[in-house]
């Protein structure tokens, strides 16, 4: 396999064929069906209901050309008596017997919409309470979990698996119900009126299963094939398209445009192939069909000649015929619908019973008001218990103080950080806040007291004025202002279209980046809290913007305990302690002038940062 093969992601085709392919499997069917039972059980009534309703609609529905056969033998009694002078044709009983028919069917119709009616409300019920499940779930999980894994795996088990789940309940449900229903009625009907004939019928169904089944043992590989090339094609265009520019800059639109046509010619030959051979299934079972019907008129043509069956019973019994192959296949199918609803279950219930972090404390700790002294003590830390990458760190931080944590990339500083707001709890030592071990805190009312400022901005779709009320939901119009200034923010929301009540769209691109770190400071400045924790986001700004990103920050780090994740060391200079960071320890630690002092790590990443290489040309 080519590199290229290894990198590009997998797709399913949604084309013609693509519904012959067997659905997702369920590691533990029975288990995952055991569960699901058990979850809506809650809605047990409402189940008996469906059941009841979609028998009813059946069996309505079944009687239904049994009537229409004695309507069919009334009018050929009747046709016979008048072409003998022996009488005519009874229009009053055929209508009769017609308006019956007309009432068995309305009944049927109704049964069938109630049973839908009733099954789709509790299919929305369940899928509300796995919505409102999970996202209660999520708040319970360790950090551990999210870092595992990535976002869009864990949006699946919110969108695209509870969907599946809810649409396979309320189509797999119903449809096994009336087609078992079905099949059963259909039998007994076809043998009331001639197990003769039913012999014909049921021997049909093997033949046209083994012509299927040769069929689709040719035409499996090749849909195999299609499902691969698909996924290969839909990658290299989705590739070809987000680098075009690459693809331009280095000249390569006729290699790609070759590897194209090469991936694009074989799944030509395997798509071709495959819906051909598929093709071929409804013509094989219609002549097997036709045959069936040929011969269950023959017979029935000669036990009617005999007097043993009615005319009418012929054709009600032909159409019993037509309706026969209808719920084996329906059955088939809903094997497969069952299968992808059970394994979009195993997946839900899989993440409902992940680990869960403790909310609670035993004993909490309840502080009418946080100053903010924090001290490491002895404290041990590593995300595998078997390789501690903190292995005895200790310090302590008076309240108003400001710790900046620098090093290389990957150094460890976010861990710190991590264990700060208790995403992580340290394997030995602790650490404290105002005197008391962060495990004695719920972990809610801890994190209430740390605000945050990250360097990639999080801001939600709605006003400027929502967005930073975020940081104090009850606070009023004029103290988001107070913030917005005190943030260096008030000028350029002023000058916005809407001002505080302009609208930001999804990603919030109607705002530049350094715009998008001054609303985010605000909202840290209104929440107030006693600790804060900053993730320098000057980077991707310039020097101008970062000035006032800087003075915001200055705002917000006075008479507040701040620990400071600093890449640009010049932005730390003035903190009270530096702590430096290096592969996961922390190796050094002290004021700006003291570390420098020492011409030890942290005098190498300062200078560094300030080395000006002039080249002087040498005179020939």
């Amino acid at each position: 396999m080519s590199g290229q093969e290894q990198k590009r992601p997998r797709r399913m085709g949604h084309g013609p064929g693509a519904g012959m392919m067997p659905g997702e499997k369920a590691k533990n069917f029975k288990g995952t069906a055991a569960k699901l039972i058990q979850y809506i059980g809650k809605y047990k009534i409402g189940v008996l209901a469906v059941l009841v309703f979609a028998v009813a609609s059946t069996v309505f529905g079944i009687v239904g050309p049994k009537i229409l056969g004695k309507a069919t033998t009334e009018l050929f009694h009747g046709l016979v008596a008048k072409v003998s002078g022996t009488g005519g044709i009874d229009f009053g009983k055929i209508g009769g017997i017609l308006l019956f028919l007309i009432a068995i069917y309305a009944v049927s119709a109704i049964c069938a919409l109630v049973q839908s009616w009733i099954m789709t409300g509790i299919t929305q019920k369940v899928c509300f309470r796995f919505r409102e499940d999970i996202s209660e779930k999520i708040n319970r999980m360790p950090m551990k979990y999210f870092e595992s894994r990535t976002v869009g795996e864990v949006l699946s088990r919110i969108t695209n698996d509870v969907d599946t789940l809810g649409q396979g309940l309320n189509q797999s449900v119903t449809q096994l119900i009336t087609s078992v229903t079905m099949l059963v009625g259909i039998l007994a009907m076809m043998l009331s009126i001639s197990p003769v004939m039913t012999l014909i019928a049921l021997v049909i169904l093997p033949v046209s299963a083994v012509l299927i089944g040769i069929v689709v043992k040719f035409s499996q590989k090749h849909f195999v094939a299609q499902q691969k090339y698909l996924g290969e094609i839909n990658g290299q265009v989705e590739e070809v398209y987000s680098g075009h520019n690459i693809v331009k800059a280095f000249n390569k639109e006729e290699d790609m445009l070759e590897t194209f046509d090469e991936t694009n010619r074989v799944l030509f030959q395997s798509a071709w192939k495959s819906q051909f051979l598929s093709g071929m299934m409804q013509p094989i079972m219609g002549f097997v069909g036709n045959l069936g019907y040929v011969a269950v008129a023959v017979v029935g043509g000669m036990l009617a000649i005999h007097g043993r069956i009615e005319v009418g019973e012929i054709q009600s019994f032909i159409q019993y015929v037509r309706q026969f192959t209808q719920p084996i296949a329906q059955v088939a199918q809903v094997s497969n619908m069952l299968q992808s609803t059970a394994a979009a279950a195993e997946r839900v219930f899989e993440f409902l019973e992940e680990e869960e972090e403790e909310l609670k404390a035993e004993h909490p700790v309840k502080l009418a008001k946080m100053q903010g002294e924090v001290s490491f003590e002895h404290v041990q830390f590593g995300y595998d218990a078997d390789k501690i990458i903190i292995k005895d760190f200790n310090c302590r931080v008076k309240p108003g103080q400001m710790v900046a944590i620098v090093g290389p990339t990957g150094a460890g500083k976010t861990t710190m950080v991590k264990l700060l707001m208790r995403f992580y709890d340290v394997q030995a030592g602790s650490i404290k806040v105002d005197g008391h071990d962060l495990r004695e805190f719920n972990r809610s009312e801890l994190r209430e007291n740390f605000g945050m400022v990250l360097q990639d901005t999080w801001l939600f779709q709605g006003t400027i004025m929502e967005n930073i009320r975020y940081g104090r939901l009850d606070a009023t119009d004029e103290e988001v202002v107070a913030a917005a200034k005190a943030a260096h923010a008030h000028h350029f929301i002023s000058t916005l279209p809407g001002g505080y009540d302009m609208e930001l769209n999804e990603d919030a691109s109607n705002v530049s980046q350094g715009q998008k770190q001054l609303l985010t400071i605000a909202r840290a400045i209104l929440a107030d809290n006693p600790i804060l924790i900053l993730d320098e986001a000057t980077s991707s700004v310039d020097t101008r913007t970062e000035e006032r990103i800087q003075k915001a920050m200055n705002n917000l780090m006075e008479g507040r305990t701040s620990f400071v994740i600093a890449h640009r060391l010049s932005t730390i200079k003035d903190a009270d302690v530096i702590l430096v960071m290096k592969d996961g320890d922390i190796i050094e630690q002290g004021s700006h002038q003291e570390l420098l002092e020492r011409e030890g790590f942290y005098a190498e990443l300062y200078n560094s940062q300030f080395e000006v290489h002039v080249d002087i040309p040498q005179l020939a």
